[in-house]
């Protein structure tokens, strides 16, 4: 061991302050949002010492995790918000890689101004979330917003898109595709020109159609590429709180686990500090889970993450 660290002393002492940063941030709220799971701490019983208050909460074993998870909506309504919030990452995370592969494979094509393309597109990344959220939050106003101006103009029915519907769902989905898409982009753009040209000109030779070249060498080319932004895509979204937030406020129509662990947590007479632990506690777990299935399935067709 001494002659290991002797070796490797320098490495330590350069990741160790990573280390510690991460603890700090991390670990140690990790452990104590999860301890918190386990009581029934809220604003009234967490030690305040302004109001020279002591802890008064105490230990409930696993009780908020029952009331949680039986669907009492008065604790949220666990299962349908689960479900929401997988239709809501499902969809964005599906036109994320769809939208952003075909706009790649039009920025691999040699074209005029193709640089001034990619500038263009790639703002929307650039352009901080909350402004992209209000600026279409104006837009998807009922009265003054442009997008029911133009319906007005061509005689459409003119929806109430952030009201209390599922079009506030559809509206936020929308926000957050063009909020997500240049970043899947410029990931897939940097994959398809990882790919040899040599294996175009090879199924081009053999007769290859575009959509043979397509489906057999530019999808299995992008396949470590496109499997890990899918990954990142998934649990980028499925926490995503921004968005939802500054579009639609605390919507019952838009809410996720996420936005009503912050509801628990900061709203409400009494904020319930142990039930929005414990919601936090379940998206960890539910994502551990899709991570360890998402990795056994790549691993079983041969690609490693």
């Amino acid at each position: 061991m001494r002659r290991f660290l002797d070796r490797y002393w320098y490495a330590y002492a350069m990741v160790l302050p990573v280390v510690v940063v991460t603890a700090v941030l991390v670990l140690i709220p990790l452990v104590q949002g999860i301890y918190f799971t386990f009581t029934d701490i809220n604003e009234a019983n967490i030690a305040n010492p302004l109001l020279d208050r002591v802890a008064g909460y105490v230990s409930v074993g696993f009780r908020n995790y029952a009331n949680v998870l039986s669907g009492d909506s008065s604790y949220g309504s666990f299962w349908a918000t689960l479900l929401r919030t997988v239709i809501w990452t499902f969809c964005c995370v599906f036109l994320h890689v769809t939208i952003g592969l075909g706009l790649a494979l039009l920025l691999n094509r040699p074209m005029r101004a193709r640089a001034l393309y990619r500038v263009l597109l790639i703002l929307p990344w650039a352009v901080p979330a909350f402004i992209s959220s209000f600026a279409w939050k104006y837009m998807f106003n009922s009265q003054f917003g442009i997008i029911n101006q133009t319906l007005r103009a061509l005689g459409l029915p003119e929806p109430v898109w952030l009201g209390q519907s599922n079009l506030a769902l559809v509206a936020v989905i929308i926000v957050n595709v063009w909020v997500g898409v240049p970043f899947n982009m410029i990931a897939l753009l940097g994959g398809l020109q990882s790919i040899p040209g040599d294996l175009y000109e090879a199924a081009e030779i053999d007769g290859a159609t575009p959509w043979q070249r397509f489906r057999h060498v530019t999808l299995p080319g992008l396949r470590s590429v496109t499997s890990t932004v899918v990954l990142l895509g998934v649990i980028w979204t499925f926490n995503m709180f921004a968005v939802i937030y500054l579009v639609t406020g605390m919507n019952p129509y838009t809410r996720t686990l996420i936005t009503y662990a912050f509801e628990r947590f900061f709203a409400g007479a009494s904020r319930d500090y142990a039930v929005a632990s414990t919601y936090g506690a379940l998206i960890l777990s539910v994502l551990l889970v899709f991570a360890l299935f998402y990795r056994g399935v790549l691993r079983r067709q041969g690609e490693t993450l």
